[in-house]
């Protein structure tokens, strides 16, 4: 028995956006006008962006045994998702123009839809076009990456060249997301693994996808795919599939770019060191120097500066070797481009972003808003915690005036009383006696400005531990930030504070 339709409608809807198809349209075309399979069985949807030009070609190839459909999108996921809501089959098929099925492909997935009812959906096997040497080295490269997520990989399992899925848990799934661009199909597999639905690999029906072979379009394809993954990560959404995604260490670290918080570490340093030290400071603290002085007089620059000339000196290169290098070489070459410029791309969008680019990470509490001198997540002695370098800063938010804030840091290594760490509050030596010492935690009270938000830094000495080459701090749990509950409220006049007044007088009757 094969896959049949239910009388509403076609089984398959074969969705083709008719965007980068590299003039392989109308090979992509005929691919799907030679299928031996039951014509009743699927219904062709040709989605036409506002760019695409040869209209009366297409009229002439395809009239009549296509839906044209058009769209005001220019991207090939926007075109997809556009295609899939008009869709009338109970299985959409995803594929691009630049691709093209064998005979058989819609004869064998009509057939493995019965076969494996289990599956939610269904990648095919990518077969290579090749015809210069760069598209040779870029087919290698994408082949054996879609291969570890089709047979290796526990979710990353979409592939858009030739996805079939049913139409309801698509929907159910959020679809596919213009605004992540290729990210979306990421974030589409993910979110079918984290709902409990199957994707399966069907490698008997296979798809021909054409690689270009130029440096242009890897360029272009790659910082799509990152400024996606940028925006993804901006949003900090729940949505079920969202914490499977991998955060880069770009977005992890991005907070040593941070000038303020940079300035207000190196701050720290330099007068918890400088009573000690005096002038002549040994190694290791000059290391510390240079670590925090980078940052602070240059934010990210001196970083995106290095990525830049990386990607330059990477392209030169792979251009070079197209011409006269070997396949070896030009493959090597190629990864190297392309890691330097995802690289670029991910510090060019957490600048871009600004303050959008915040969400999205396991901080120290729900007042922490940024944090720098921090190592991994780590646990030990039953606590959850993250060691700080010998010297951090936090910003901080709480309420205008008197707050407590509350350094929960288990003594993993010597009795806090006996560390000797001293606080700073933008850039100012926090009073000891402001600064209550227990057993596992800090208490300290600060006057925070009216806008609610400080940075709270911190000093102290190098602590090592066995069998470990970093620099530690303290182990902070979490920072709690709580106003004061006897601070005192500066006085007003007028009706507001009339108002207040009555208020209290009501509480107290």
């Amino acid at each position: 028995m094969t896959g049949t339709s239910d009388g509403a409608g076609p089984l398959l809807s074969i969705i083709i956006p008719l965007e980068f198809h590299r003039g392989q349209w109308e090979q992509s075309w005929l691919g799907w006008t030679s299928q031996t399979a039951d014509r009743s069985l699927y219904e062709i949807i040709l989605v036409v962006p506002p760019e695409f030009t040869a209209h009366a070609e297409l009229k002439d190839l395809a009239a009549g045994r296509a839906r044209f459909e058009f769209s005001d999108s220019v991207h090939d996921i926007g075109l997809c998702a556009a295609g899939a809501a008009r869709a009338r089959g109970r299985y959409l098929f995803f594929t691009e123009s630049h691709c093209w099925p064998e005979p058989d492909v819609i004869a064998l997935c009509s057939r493995a839809i019965d076969d494996h009812p289990d599956w939610a959906g269904f990648s095919c096997r990518s077969v290579p076009v090749c015809h210069n040497r760069l598209s040779e080295a870029e087919a290698a490269m994408y082949q054996a990456d879609i291969e570890f997520g089709m047979t290796q990989h526990p979710w990353r399992k979409v592939l858009d060249q030739c996805f079939v899925t049913r139409r309801d848990v698509y929907l159910e799934c959020g679809g596919l997301r213009e605004e992540l661009g290729h990210f979306a199909e990421w974030m589409l597999a993910a979110a079918y693994h984290a709902r409990g639905y199957a994707i399966g690999y069907l490698e008997e029906a296979r798809f021909h996808h054409y690689y270009i072979g130029r440096i242009s379009e890897l360029k272009t394809f790659t910082l799509d795919f990152v400024r996606g993954e940028s925006r993804f990560l901006s949003e900090d959404r729940r949505d079920p599939g969202s914490q499977l995604i991998e955060i880069p260490f770009e977005w992890k670290d991005r907070d040593n770019f941070d000038r303020p918080l940079a300035y207000n570490a190196l701050n720290a340093l330099v007068r918890y060191s400088l009573p000690r030290l005096g002038w002549t400071w040994p190694e290791e603290e000059l290391r510390a120097l240079r670590r925090w002085s980078g940052p602070a007089l240059f934010g990210d620059l001196r970083a995106r500066v290095a990525a830049f000339f990386a990607v330059a000196h990477a392209r030169l290169v792979l251009t070079a070797l197209t011409l006269v290098g070997s396949r070896d070489a030009i493959a090597r070459w190629m990864k190297r481009y392309i890691a330097s410029l995802i690289r670029l791309e991910r510090l060019a969008s957490i600048r871009r972003l600004g303050e959008r680019a915040r969400p999205g990470r396991e901080l120290l509490g729900e007042h922490v808003l940024a944090q720098v001198g921090f190592h991994e997540l780590e646990s030990s002695a039953g606590h959850i915690f993250r060691w700080s370098e010998p010297q951090a800063a936090v910003r901080i938010r709480g309420e205008p005036g008197r707050n407590t804030v509350c350094i929960h840091t288990p003594a993993l290594g010597m009795p806090l009383a006996e560390i000797g760490a001293q606080f700073y509050l933008d850039g100012k030596r926090i009073d000891p006696v402001r600064v209550d010492v227990g057993c596992d935690r800090y208490t300290l009270s600060l006057d925070l400005p009216l806008s609610g938000l400080g940075i709270l830094a911190w000093a102290c000495a190098v602590f090592r531990g066995t069998g470990d080459a970093r620099r530690l701090g303290l182990s902070v749990v979490a920072i709690e930030v709580n106003p004061d509950a006897g601070r005192r409220v500066q006085k007003d006049s007028g009706p507001s504070a009339a108002i207040s007044q009555a208020a209290v007088a009501s509480d107290r009757y």
